[in-house]
């Protein structure tokens, strides 16, 4: 009997010692399927967020284990073969979409989008700004990523209240958001793709922020109404930042691209240094317990 047969999107050597008793092949199905699709038991899709990662699941009738290099898997999950273990890249976004979720915040409250537009008119704009210290910041979401951010923005003395599907110790539920926002500077979104939190952010959401609060999306684009957030955001009522849009690519007729007070970076949360070493580990520790026949981590569970 043939050693179970893993798919990587890398080179086996970068896990540094991939563990023996297993076969590896490098592959990106989204430009070519090998024969061997039919033996694949582990496979690791291509860091990619589009749906094509996933269209080769059925054709494969040995998998056991689909190990995302993503924290979110809704590009996955809707075709996932009955049985088949689902485990998610939780940890290896941590660091960089941390990092990335205070560079928009800052940069939006700072004012440096319009310190960058100066700066090519050689202009000389000096103008008054809201600072990050003493304000009141909704995290709406605190799995891995969500309690980076809060350990990165703590330090900036700003008073912190976390939102989860259900509420835990300190950390309030969803279902209290509608309380939470009239009294949030900032709310930030890192809530996973679901049934529940897709166009979570709408009108009424919008409506219910407090006047001159921001919004800062690294969560899924989906999560938020476009059409509500272009109206909000031209009330001049808020102000907002995000990682993520629906659809993606943004195409260049999107209103978004023209609404005011709107930072926009192309859903780079992950796209990092700090990304790959982290993949690695996580890929590595998981191809390690994976052939002894020990438990997994990040197993996700039917509906999240």
């Amino acid at each position: 009997m043939s050693a179970p047969l893993v798919w990587l999107p890398f080179d086996p050597a970068d896990l540094g010692d991939p563990p023996e008793g297993l076969r590896y092949e490098v592959v990106d199905p989204t430009r070519e399927v090998p024969a061997s699709v039919g033996e694949v038991s582990f496979y690791v899709p291509p860091y990619r967020l589009d749906p094509s990662v996933a269209a080769v699941l059925p054709r494969m009738t040995s998998l056991e284990v689909v190990q995302t290099l993503t924290a979110g898997v809704d590009n996955v999950r809707p075709h996932l073969p009955e049985g088949v273990r689902l485990c998610s890249g939780r940890g290896i976004h941590d660091a960089s979409t941390a990092e990335l979720t205070l560079t928009l915040l800052l940069a939006s409250l700072r004012g440096v989008p319009d310190f960058v537009r100066a700066q090519d008119r050689h202009a000389w704009a000096p103008e008054w700004r809201p600072a990050l210290a003493d304000r009141h910041v909704l995290l709406v979401g605190h799995g891995a990523i969500g309690q980076a951010i809060e350990a990165r923005l703590l330090p900036f003395e700003v008073t912190v209240t976390k939102v989860a599907r259900t509420a835990r110790g300190d950390v309030r539920a969803i279902a209290d958001l509608p309380s939470l926002l009239p009294d949030a500077d900032v709310v930030i979104l890192i809530v996973p793709l679901t049934e529940s939190t897709r166009r979570l952010v709408d009108a009424a959401f919008l409506a219910a922020m407090k006047d001159g609060a921001l919004l800062v999306n690294m969560a899924r684009g989906a999560v938020v109404v476009t059409d509500d957030l272009v109206a909000a955001l031209h009330s001049g009522r808020i102000t907002a930042a995000v990682d993520v849009v629906d659809p993606e690519p943004l195409p260049a007729d999107s209103p978004l691209w023209d609404a005011p007070g709107l930072l926009v970076s192309p859903h780079v949360g992950g796209a990092s240094s700090a990304m790959w070493p982290r993949a690695h580990r996580l890929v590595r520790d998981q191809l390690h317990r994976y052939a002894a026949g020990e438990p997994l981590w990040n197993v996700l569970s039917a509906d999240r």
